[in-house]
């Protein structure tokens, strides 16, 4: 303060200071000037990372005093902070407005860290404590010895208790937490529930059918398994744990809304977000989720990149896709193709209902995968392909059908129900029904009835 009044002593008027890009704002530089005259401070962990970084604004250092401001909300930080789950949410989530200060003072990677942490954890290492009214339908975690006994009531630690707590989180932040966990070696299968469970909760159009995009979310409340509650009137309950008093008495800080609200210049942020960390694992995530993401890249205009590593994720479980997943709406065709699929698409002055040029692409994805798989593997793959036909028409003909049918089957399945699908629409040319029909190999189809039904429907438009 004193440099500032010295550095603005020629202006006519020295009696006011202006700090307008002071981290914190005026609560954190209120709570800074009460220590500065000895009045009582709280720390909690709803203003400790504004706090901290007040205190390295004004630069309240040792040399200048010892156990100056720094120093205490450093101890507060690295000592009650970082040890407990709670807390550490709650810093992460208040560092969204301290930028860059939060991320230069590594807060933000330290919360991350600690978050992960305790993520991977053994869950017998947590005491399941409920929060909630009764009867309890929230439940959030305590820490407790690994070596004391469990309560003979308490209830198992389901694998996703974290999920509800991380996915209040900025989406950056939340990508720092997921990468942190995937370093500590979480299975692959949780974290991609995870990223599954942030998306519906950010991205509305994840759970709708159609995959429309809605300017906000009301999702001001939040509850679920494993998880804890945070809703408008109650982030009061979530001041963390622990508190440490570094003078005397009280002030109080009112907490943001933990509720997220997403506009939709924002999803296509979130949306590039979660693809970029996607475990590489086949189904770390269901074909279901990445076709849904890919409708939304899609309407959003996601960077292409971006947008064909998702193809390829979804040729590498196609199929499990459904014909509903697939239907996927054509926005604007003509300027929307990113390479391969038929090329006469770039060409033609009509749209179609339906973006049959992606199906097009996820079908050769999932043709190269397959191949690729042949060939790591070709003793395997040699025998299910020389008699895996013979056994498909022996059950045929005792009427049972095929119980287990190879991926290509399934497939072809799939491709000839979209194409009696997408058949009713006119706008549909003749080259790409033929295209998308011939795609798959003979040895695919065990049955051209469904083909043959496609082939009726595209007839009966054009009669």
């Amino acid at each position: 303060m004193n440099r500032l009044i010295y550095e603005s002593r020629e202006a006519a008027e020295v009696n006011k200071v202006v700090l307008d890009d002071l981290p914190g704002g005026p609560d954190a530089f209120e709570l800074a000037a009460k220590f500065c005259y000895g009045i009582a401070v709280d720390l909690t962990a709803s203003n400790i990372s504004g706090l901290r970084c007040a205190a390295e604004y004004m630069e309240m250092t040792e040399d200048l005093e010892e156990g100056n401001l720094i120093f205490k909300t450093e101890a507060f930080l690295s000592y009650v902070v970082l040890s407990s789950w709670r807390d550490s949410i709650v810093v992460l989530k208040n560092c969204e407005k301290l930028s860059p200060w939060a991320e230069n003072l590594q807060i933000v990677r330290r919360c991350s860290e600690s978050i992960a942490w305790k993520a991977c954890a053994n869950p017998k290492g947590i005491r399941w404590a409920y929060t909630g009214k009764v009867p309890p339908k929230v439940s959030s975690p305590k820490w407790t010895d690994s070596s004391s006994s469990p309560s003979r009531n308490q209830q198992p630690v389901p694998p996703d208790w974290w999920f509800e707590d991380v996915s209040i989180l900025r989406t950056d932040h939340f990508v720092r937490v997921i990468t942190a966990i995937k370093v500590k070696g979480m299975r692959f299968e949780l974290i991609g529930a995870a990223i599954m469970h942030y998306a519906t909760k950010w991205l509305p159009g994840m759970i709708k059918d159609g995959g429309g995009i809605h300017e906000g979310s009301n999702n001001s409340d939040f509850s679920g398994s494993g998880g804890s509650s945070y809703n408008n009137n109650s982030s009061s309950n979530w001041k963390g744990g622990l508190h440490m008093i570094i003078a005397g008495g009280t002030t109080t800080n009112k907490d943001d809304p933990l509720a997220p609200s997403v506009q939709s210049k924002d999803q296509r942020m979130i949306v590039e977000s979660l693809i970029s960390i996607i475990p590489p694992q086949k189904d770390s995530v269901s074909c279901s989720f990445l076709l849904k993401l890919l409708r939304m890249a899609n309407m959003l205009r996601v960077a292409p990149a971006l947008v064909t590593e998702l193809e390829k994720r979804v040729g590498m479980q196609f199929e499990q896709a459904t014909l509903a997943d697939l239907l996927i709406p054509s926005y604007n065709n003509n300027n929307n193709v990113r390479g391969g699929g038929d090329s006469t698409a770039t060409t033609t002055t009509t749209t179609t209902m339906y973006d049959v040029d992606l199906v097009q692409r996820l079908l050769e994805h999932f043709l190269v995968q397959e191949q690729t798989a042949e060939s790591s593997s070709p003793s395997r793959q040699s025998f299910s392909e020389k008699h895996g036909n013979m056994y498909d028409g022996m059950a045929a003909q005792r009427g049972g059908g095929n119980n287990h049918p190879s991926a290509k089957m399934r497939v072809a399945r799939l491709v000839d129900s979209y194409l009696t699908e997408v058949a009713r629409d006119r706008n549909l040319s003749l080259t790409k029904f033929q295209v998308l029909a011939e795609a798959l190999p003979e040895s695919a189809r065990t049955c051209d009835d469904g083909l043959y039904r496609a082939i009726d429907s595209y007839l009966k438009v054009l009669a």
